[in-house]
């Protein structure tokens, strides 16, 4: 019986574990992608993509910290959500990776 209940738990943790880590997933730049390449993201993401870039505008609650790198996570992330969160949405000619720890800070919130 123990080795039922072994082949059970184990078939359980194939299915659910995929499933729940991949639920709170954050599309971001990699560490090695340039201000170049990000700002042609902001450009692209926030220039008709049906993406609201208004958080990372003046006044908005994530522009601080006003960096090309935050704002191009913000703006990231805000893409691949509206895009279904399918893996490709977070290609960004490949400077784009997933991260697992909410990226959200102070009035910045990040959609998950």
């Amino acid at each position: 019986m123990s080795s039922q209940l072994l082949t059970f738990f184990l078939l359980l943790s194939a299915v659910a574990i995929p499933v729940v880590t991949s639920y709170r997933q954050w599309c971001m730049p990699l560490p090695t992608a340039t201000d170049q390449q990000l700002q042609a993201n902001i450009d692209y993401i926030c220039g008709g993509q049906n993406v609201d870039c208004t958080p990372i505008q003046p006044g908005g609650s994530c522009y601080e910290p006003n960096t090309v790198r935050d704002h191009a996570s913000y703006a990231m992330n805000a893409y691949y959500h509206s895009h279904g969160r399918i893996e490709s949405a977070c290609n960004f000619a490949r400077t784009g990776c997933f991260e697992f720890h909410d990226p959200s800070h102070g009035s910045c919130i990040y959609y998950t």
